[in-house]
């Protein structure tokens, strides 16, 4: 048990740094595209010179960094990045800020994510069942929820890809990750029950 939680609060540290090193890349990123203007191709640089620099981390393309750019510009206050976003997952992250416009109900969402140990299939599932809308009228279970050590976010947050790359973990802790989501695909369908242990 100590093992687990152990590696739940270091899982968590290493989501908190992660999601801070984006939005600074993502505040660098909109500084230089105010000096330098728009045109001035600052994303497709910096991804090159990351991606030459870090060959082994995935995180660095194109399409990252415009999302890391789209999380400094939506959370211009640090505060909010260290003490709310920092407890849940990029892959929540970029849910947001794809899904969820208003940043009224964006906060609310990450909140309810915490509050609850959302994983993102289920923050997607609520964002999309529009419960932000009908939050006041339907009776609600949140106040039954886990610990935060086997929560659904506490356990995305040790599957999420981009924290063993960044660690440069490297091929043996995604396999790993590839044979437990096997494992968990062959268990809902009833079959494979001798793979339990």
């Amino acid at each position: 048990m100590r093992v687990r939680e152990a590696q739940v609060r270091a899982a968590l540290s290493v989501n908190r740094e992660l999601i801070q090193l984006y939005w600074q890349i993502g505040r660098e990123i909109v500084q230089r595209q105010q000096e330098e203007g728009w045109g001035a191709k600052v994303i497709d640089r910096l991804s090159a010179d990351l991606r030459r620099e870090f060959p082994d981390i995935m995180g660095f393309s194109p399409r990252d960094l415009k999302y890391m750019s789209a999380f400094a510009r939506a959370y211009p206050d640090e505060a909010i990045v260290q003490e709310v976003l920092a407890h849940i997952t990029w892959y929540h992250t970029v849910t947001l800020l794809d899904k969820v416009k208003d940043p009224v109900q964006r906060e609310w969402y990450i909140r309810k994510t915490i509050a609850n140990g959302w994983s993102r299939n289920v923050l997607v599932h609520q964002i999309e069942s529009g419960l932000y809308e009908r939050e006041g009228r339907a009776v609600t279970t949140f106040s039954a929820t886990l610990p935060p050590e086997q929560s659904d976010l506490a356990i995305q947050t040790i599957k999420d890809p981009y924290v063993p790359d960044f660690l440069e973990m490297g091929e043996a802790v995604r396999e790993r990750g590839l044979i437990d989501h096997i494992r968990e695909f062959l268990l809902d369908l009833g079959v494979g029950q001798n793979l339990r242990g």
